[in-house]
């Protein structure tokens, strides 16, 4: 596992209103490894996961990723507010405004951030390689004349994507499925076909929000093998939100633990599982046993 980080999140802080879901949240993830956020129901996993991705511009704080060959400032590429300075300096007006303009969630995906999402969001109605060769649109040939004269340079990509769909439906176990409709496959099928789209997009850095939910043992030890193997094999950095706690334990180098928006710790597994803090927002100890 390398220890150069890939994703760095400092103060970072999510409010609604006067509802504060994340207060000062700070954290980094090493490339290659096996990440997990955990944490009770409500403690601001997914909004964590909403701010990484783009989903929510954060209220406050840092989120750096530092993939394909550059650093990305996540928070500003969602289009930032306007500053009172931002007036007397062109260049710094001029970037706000053109990320106000044409920012947003496809520039943290294209930085080399993707995720998959609690509620499966399949396109159910397409069949399993056609959700995968949707996911490459911004690789493909969209040469409009090149299509009409379906020309040997706009076949070719075609065949590339189709290639690649057939990679990753292999890693995932899905090559038979491949003509099938989305929504006909299995629960356990359809989590691991939002893996492959995900991965179609060419990420170093994945976000898998619960994706051992509603799995049967087998189902989630399968997950756990392809989690490994796209880091072992595939160098990609696994970011992961899970309430298996067998899962999380066997397969995670690193633990974040958060609790009422707040990081309360954050270690190897060990570490976490007998922390007393973690082990009382779990269980509900009383503070005084805490302390």
């Amino acid at each position: 596992m390398s220890d150069e980080l890939i994703l760095s999140v400092d103060n970072l802080m999510m409010h609604f209103g006067g509802i504060k879901a994340l207060n000062d949240v700070n954290f980094s993830i090493k490339r290659h490894s096996i990440s997990a956020l955990i944490g009770p129901n409500g403690a601001g996993k997914t909004t964590v996961f909403n701010c990484l991705t783009g989903f929510y511009s954060a209220t406050g704080g840092s989120i750096k990723l530092n993939a394909n060959g550059s650093s990305t400032n996540v928070i500003q590429v969602l289009g930032e507010f306007f500053q009172a300075d931002d007036f007397v300096k062109p260049r710094q007006f001029g970037s706000r405004l053109w990320y106000k303009l044409f920012g947003g969630t496809h520039l943290v995906n294209r930085a080399g951030l993707a995720r998959t999402f609690q509620n499966i969001r399949l396109f159910k109605e397409m069949s399993v390689v056609e959700n995968l060769l949707v996911a490459q649109h911004m690789l493909s040939n969209r040469s409009l004349l090149a299509g009409v004269l379906n020309t040997k340079g706009f076949r070719e990509k075609e065949n590339q994507l189709l290639d690649h769909a057939f990679y990753w439906l292999e890693v995932v176990d899905l090559v038979d499925c491949a003509n099938r409709l989305a929504g006909e496959l299995s629960y356990g099928q359809q989590r691991r076909l939002e893996i492959a789209r995900a991965m179609c997009t060419q990420p170093e850095l994945i976000c898998l929000d619960e994706p051992a939910a509603g799995l049967n043992p087998a189902e989630t030890h399968a997950l756990s093998q392809i989690i490994r193997r796209l880091r072992d094999q595939h160098a990609i950095t696994v970011l992961l939100i899970e309430h298996d706690m067998g899962m999380v334990m066997d397969i995670s180098d690193h633990i974040v633990v958060l609790e009422y928006g707040n990081v309360i710790a954050q270690g190897g597994p060990d570490a976490i599982k007998n922390d007393p803090k973690v082990i009382a927002a779990y269980l509900g100890a009383e503070e005084e046993e805490v302390a």
